[in-house]
């Protein structure tokens, strides 16, 4: 298993890295909020796994070896696979999904494309106790600062989220024209995600 990647950051997209190690650029699946805290040029530190399938083999990365774990666990639950996973990361923190199942908020875990209240009921069963209990104040970490005027590349990460075109490019817009309205796209994503609320997708 690959634990972890150090090294220098070659590209950055909207769902994936390139880090180089030894010289071998490792392509590295991420959430957008994670990828927002790379720099191209920067050496960078993620703890990752590696999913190994018959005809493929994924790397994905997260912020800390937390994240990896709480990713990990997610998967033990019957119908949740890697990508699912990586989106309930994407909607919430390891702690805000620590606090969903503790609390068997449904509702907060039908936020994540994908997720029904019958798939929510079940990872709330077959989570159980296996994340731990959350910690700190429940404060979501602050966004890396990354590009104005992202909304197009917001638009792109909610549909690889799970909604449609439509009904993002409306999320998007309605965070817009607040008057506090976010200018970096992890704020913005943050910000339509929570707009979103338990919208569903297609």
């Amino acid at each position: 298993m690959i634990a972890a990647v150090t090294g220098t950051v070659e590209t950055v997209t909207l769902d994936r890295a390139v880090v180089t190690v030894g010289g071998v650029g490792m392509l590295v699946h991420a959430t957008p909020t994670t990828l927002a805290g790379l720099r191209v040029g920067d050496r960078a530190r993620l703890a990752t796994t590696l999913v190994v399938r018959e005809d493929s083999l994924t790397l994905f990365g997260f912020a800390d070896d937390d994240e990896r774990e709480v990713f990990e666990t997610l998967q033990t639950v019957s119908g949740v696979g890697p990508r699912l996973a990586l989106a309930m990361l994407a909607v919430h923190t390891p702690d805000g999904l620590r606090r969903a199942v503790a609390a068997e908020d449904l509702a907060a875990l039908q936020r994540v494309p994908g997720i029904g209240r019958k798939g929510a009921q079940r990872i709330v069963l077959e989570v159980g106790t296996k994340l731990g209990a959350p910690g700190g104040t429940g404060a979501e970490p602050a966004p890396a600062p990354a590009v104005a005027d992202g909304a197009p590349d917001v638009v792109e990460a909610l549909v690889q989220l799970g909604w449609t075109e439509k009904v993002a490019a409306g999320a998007v817009d309605s965070v817009l024209a607040a008057d506090d309205a976010p200018s970096d796209v992890p704020a913005i994503l943050r910000a339509a995600l929570q707009s979103l609320g338990g919208q569903r997708r297609g």
